[in-house]
């Protein structure tokens, strides 16, 4: 079967090769010559007698460059998921068997095409879709494997398989990216609740160091003032004679009593304060803050 892919400016060329009994082959180009319609041999670049009244002519030429092929297959995966393979074919006709590549095939690119969907879809629908997307190299040799074998027979070399794109339909892939999203988001939230959480146990600890502080302060005030009435009730007892601890104690917290009356007076932020007075309620007063100091002192002290 002979090749189709020669131009009309190559047979026309070939026409006036014919004519003028030498013909020209282009760079990276070999020219098919036949003898009375049988095949007779592969002309290199350059240029050839043709002599036409011998019954020779050039029946066609064929390119040995590079050549790319892409092929869009679709397919499902095995979790039915239909997906559009997208492969590019990297292709040439090897010079030394020109003439299988021009006459052993009619169509190369449709013939490569029918390898490709053969291979692709016996291979994807073995494979999950995220599996497919991570095994597209192994895919990719799958197809140049099978190629290379069924191609060589023709003439043509496989130079490189690429598996360039799998294009799920667009509605898989918005649902993909909104599981995925998802995830991200389920993430984020577990480790803002992890801060807020060491946040509230640093803000704890803060908290209750500064209540245990507070506490020692207070205490230690405590402390001072029971020192401070100690040290002016023997103060006293000794500078005045004939009195005793109770009596300077009395007069002690009635001072402090008054002090107080008149802290309260002062402030301009104090609310109204109704406090029984008179000497029975003052005697009173004194008894219950000299009993809670006493007891006070006697706590510390254990």
């Amino acid at each position: 079967m002979k090749h189709s892919g020669a131009s009309r400016s190559d047979l026309r060329t070939a026409a006036m090769g014919n004519l003028c009994c030498c013909v020209q082959v282009d760079q990276s180009t070999v020219a098919i010559r036949e003898q009375f319609g049988k095949f007779d041999s592969v002309l290199e670049p350059g240029c050839h007698c043709m002599p036409w009244f011998m019954g020779k002519r050039v029946a066609g030429q064929l390119t040995l460059r590079l050549q790319q092929l892409d092929v869009r297959c679709e397919t499902k995966t095995k979790d039915n998921v239909f997906v559009n393979v997208v492969a590019s074919i990297q292709y040439r006709a090897l010079a030394g068997k020109a003439s299988d590549a021009f006459y052993k095939l009619s169509n190369t690119r449709s013939q490569i095409q029918a390898y490709v969907f053969d291979v692709i879809r016996a291979s994807v629908p073995k494979l999950l879709l995220d599996d497919a997307f991570e095994q597209k190299n192994e895919i990719a040799r799958a197809v140049e494997d099978e190629l290379e074998k069924a191609m060589s027979a023709y003439g043509f070399e496989i130079v490189q398989t690429l598996i360039v794109d799998i294009e799920p339909d667009e509605h898989v892939k918005r649902a993909m990216n909104e599981i995925n999203a998802a995830a991200r988001l389920r993430v984020a939230a577990n480790e803002k609740a992890e801060a807020e959480k060491i946040v509230q146990i640093k803000r704890a600890e803060g908290e209750a160091e500064a209540k245990y502080l507070s506490g020692l302060g207070i205490a230690r005030q405590r402390q001072a003032i029971v020192d401070g009435l100690r040290d002016s009730v023997l103060g006293f007892s000794v500078n005045v004679p004939g009195t005793t601890a109770k009596d300077v104690m009395d007069m002690v917290l009635i001072t402090q009593y008054f002090d107080t009356m008149k802290e309260i007076g002062a402030s301009s932020k104090a609310s109204s304060v109704f406090i029984p007075h008179g000497p029975g309620a003052v005697r009173d007063i004194a008894t219950q803050i000299r009993d809670g100091l006493l007891q006070g002192s006697a706590v510390s002290h254990h």
